[in-house]
Protein backbone atom coordinates (compact mmCIF):
# COMPACT_ATOMS: atom_id res chain seq x y z
CA UNK A 1 0.00 0.00 0.00
CA UNK A 2 1.23 3.41 -1.12
CA UNK A 3 2.47 6.25 1.19
CA UNK A 4 -0.23 8.24 0.18
CA UNK A 5 -2.92 5.93 0.49
CA UNK A 6 -2.07 4.79 3.88
CA UNK A 7 -2.55 8.32 5.18
CA UNK A 8 -5.32 9.03 3.32
CA UNK A 9 -6.85 6.06 5.00
CA UNK A 10 -5.65 7.23 8.43
CA UNK A 11 -6.61 10.77 7.64
CA UNK A 12 -10.69 9.33 6.79
CA UNK A 13 -10.23 6.89 10.01
CA UNK A 14 -9.45 10.16 12.00
CA UNK A 15 -12.26 12.00 10.62
CA UNK A 16 -14.66 9.04 11.29
CA UNK A 17 -13.63 8.75 15.11
CA UNK A 18 -13.90 12.10 15.71
CA UNK A 19 -17.58 12.30 14.35
CA UNK A 20 -18.09 9.68 16.58
CA UNK A 21 -16.62 11.27 19.67
CA UNK A 22 -18.59 14.02 18.71
CA UNK A 23 -22.22 12.69 18.77
CA UNK A 24 -21.45 10.25 21.66
CA UNK A 25 -23.08 11.91 24.69
CA UNK A 26 -24.70 14.55 22.66
CA UNK A 27 -28.17 14.82 23.63
CA UNK A 28 -29.53 17.42 21.29
CA UNK A 29 -32.24 16.84 19.07
CA UNK A 30 -33.05 18.91 15.67
CA UNK A 31 -36.58 20.53 16.90
CA UNK A 32 -36.65 22.24 13.03
CA UNK A 33 -37.85 20.14 10.36
CA UNK A 34 -39.56 20.86 6.90
CA UNK A 35 -43.45 19.86 6.19
CA UNK A 36 -43.20 16.33 6.03
CA UNK A 37 -40.73 15.23 8.60
CA UNK A 38 -41.39 13.86 11.71
CA UNK A 39 -40.44 15.99 14.59
CA UNK A 40 -40.42 14.29 18.16
CA UNK A 41 -40.89 16.65 21.14
CA UNK A 42 -41.34 15.06 24.37
CA UNK A 43 -43.39 11.75 24.15
CA UNK A 44 -44.91 13.21 21.55
CA UNK A 45 -44.33 12.72 17.55
CA UNK A 46 -45.80 15.41 15.16
CA UNK A 47 -46.02 15.19 11.42
CA UNK A 48 -47.46 17.61 8.81
CA UNK A 49 -48.85 16.54 6.19
CA UNK A 50 -50.05 19.09 3.77
CA UNK A 51 -50.66 22.70 4.75
CA UNK A 52 -52.81 24.66 2.35
CA UNK A 53 -55.55 27.80 1.74
CA UNK A 54 -59.36 26.77 2.08
CA UNK A 55 -61.82 28.40 -0.14
CA UNK A 56 -65.30 28.54 1.67
CA UNK A 57 -66.79 28.66 -2.39
CA UNK A 58 -65.17 25.27 -2.70
CA UNK A 59 -67.28 21.87 -1.93
CA UNK A 60 -64.43 19.94 -0.80
CA UNK A 61 -63.23 23.18 1.73
CA UNK A 62 -66.86 24.02 3.46
CA UNK A 63 -66.22 20.72 5.30
CA UNK A 64 -62.99 22.31 6.90
CA UNK A 65 -64.67 25.54 7.83
CA UNK A 66 -68.15 24.45 9.01
CA UNK A 67 -69.53 27.42 11.77
CA UNK A 68 -66.43 29.70 10.40
CA UNK A 69 -67.85 33.22 9.27
CA UNK A 70 -66.46 34.49 5.50
CA UNK A 71 -62.75 35.78 5.83
CA UNK A 72 -62.12 39.46 5.39
CA UNK A 73 -61.31 40.56 1.80
CA UNK A 74 -57.68 40.91 2.93
CA UNK A 75 -57.53 37.69 5.02
CA UNK A 76 -57.49 33.55 3.90
CA UNK A 77 -57.98 30.46 6.11
CA UNK A 78 -54.86 28.38 6.12
CA UNK A 79 -55.22 24.12 6.93
CA UNK A 80 -52.28 23.34 8.29
CA UNK A 81 -52.92 19.08 8.34
CA UNK A 82 -50.79 16.62 10.78
CA UNK A 83 -50.50 13.52 12.86
CA UNK A 84 -49.57 13.51 16.22
CA UNK A 85 -48.31 9.84 17.78
CA UNK A 86 -47.95 9.44 21.52
CA UNK A 87 -44.73 7.46 21.36
CA UNK A 88 -44.55 7.30 25.33
CA UNK A 89 -46.30 5.06 27.85
CA UNK A 90 -47.89 8.26 29.69
CA UNK A 91 -51.30 10.44 28.94
CA UNK A 92 -49.93 13.66 27.27
CA UNK A 93 -51.87 16.53 27.06
CA UNK A 94 -51.91 18.45 22.85
CA UNK A 95 -50.77 21.51 23.20
CA UNK A 96 -52.95 24.28 22.22
CA UNK A 97 -50.80 27.49 21.91
CA UNK A 98 -49.46 26.49 18.67
CA UNK A 99 -48.82 29.49 16.13
CA UNK A 100 -47.78 30.49 13.27
CA UNK A 101 -44.70 33.18 12.26
CA UNK A 102 -43.54 34.65 9.52
CA UNK A 103 -40.17 36.26 8.13
CA UNK A 104 -41.74 39.47 9.36
CA UNK A 105 -42.59 38.02 13.05
CA UNK A 106 -46.33 38.14 12.54
CA UNK A 107 -47.87 35.64 14.61
CA UNK A 108 -50.88 33.73 13.70
CA UNK A 109 -53.19 31.36 16.65
CA UNK A 110 -55.46 28.71 15.93
CA UNK A 111 -59.11 29.05 15.68
CA UNK A 112 -62.17 27.46 17.21
CA UNK A 113 -63.96 25.26 14.89
CA UNK A 114 -66.30 22.88 14.47
CA UNK A 115 -65.43 20.88 11.55
CA UNK A 116 -65.15 17.06 12.00
CA UNK A 117 -61.68 17.27 10.53
CA UNK A 118 -59.89 19.65 13.55
CA UNK A 119 -57.32 18.57 15.33
CA UNK A 120 -58.66 18.11 18.63
CA UNK A 121 -55.86 20.59 20.73
CA UNK A 122 -55.46 20.39 24.02
CA UNK A 123 -56.64 17.02 24.31
CA UNK A 124 -55.35 14.54 26.56
CA UNK A 125 -53.41 11.68 24.51
CA UNK A 126 -53.10 8.11 26.38
CA UNK A 127 -49.66 6.77 26.00
CA UNK A 128 -49.62 4.84 22.22
CA UNK A 129 -52.36 6.45 21.13
CA UNK A 130 -52.66 8.98 17.59
CA UNK A 131 -54.13 11.67 16.15
CA UNK A 132 -56.83 11.71 14.24
CA UNK A 133 -58.43 8.87 15.79
CA UNK A 134 -58.54 5.91 13.59
CA UNK A 135 -62.13 5.18 12.30
CA UNK A 136 -62.81 9.16 12.29
CA UNK A 137 -63.55 11.57 9.27
CA UNK A 138 -60.18 13.07 9.53
CA UNK A 139 -57.78 10.16 9.75
CA UNK A 140 -59.91 8.70 6.81
CA UNK A 141 -60.38 11.85 4.74
CA UNK A 142 -58.55 12.40 1.85
CA UNK A 143 -55.72 14.27 3.86
CA UNK A 144 -55.33 11.16 6.78
CA UNK A 145 -54.37 14.55 9.00
CA UNK A 146 -56.03 16.67 11.91
CA UNK A 147 -56.17 19.99 10.82
CA UNK A 148 -55.42 23.10 12.90
CA UNK A 149 -57.42 25.96 11.20
CA UNK A 150 -55.39 29.69 11.16
CA UNK A 151 -56.56 33.00 9.70
CA UNK A 152 -53.45 34.78 8.15
CA UNK A 153 -53.18 37.69 6.10
CA UNK A 154 -53.08 37.47 2.17
CA UNK A 155 -49.49 38.65 2.36
CA UNK A 156 -48.22 35.88 4.26
CA UNK A 157 -46.90 33.64 1.39
CA UNK A 158 -44.70 37.21 0.82
CA UNK A 159 -42.98 36.58 4.15
CA UNK A 160 -41.57 32.92 3.32
CA UNK A 161 -40.51 30.96 4.79
CA UNK A 162 -43.74 30.17 7.49
CA UNK A 163 -43.34 28.11 10.26
CA UNK A 164 -45.53 26.10 12.99
CA UNK A 165 -44.17 26.51 16.04
CA UNK A 166 -45.17 23.94 18.63
CA UNK A 167 -44.50 24.14 22.17
CA UNK A 168 -43.87 20.88 24.48
CA UNK A 169 -45.93 19.96 26.96
CA UNK A 170 -43.49 19.47 29.83
CA UNK A 171 -40.43 21.80 29.09
CA UNK A 172 -39.34 24.97 27.62
CA UNK A 173 -38.61 23.40 24.17
CA UNK A 174 -40.34 23.33 21.37
CA UNK A 175 -40.44 22.48 17.61
CA UNK A 176 -40.72 24.48 14.50
CA UNK A 177 -41.84 23.39 11.28
CA UNK A 178 -41.23 25.02 8.60
CA UNK A 179 -45.03 24.83 6.02
CA UNK A 180 -44.82 24.01 2.43
CA UNK A 181 -47.15 26.76 0.74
Amino acid sequence: MGRALRLGLAIALLAAAGALVAACGSDEVDLTVAEGEPVELGELRYNVQITRFLNPGDPEDESYLVGRPGADPDQEYLGVFMTVDNEGDTTVEVPEDMRITDTRDNEYEPLDTESEFALPLGTELPGGDELPAPDTPAASGPIAGGMVLFLVDRTVTENRPIELEIPASDSDEHAEIELDI
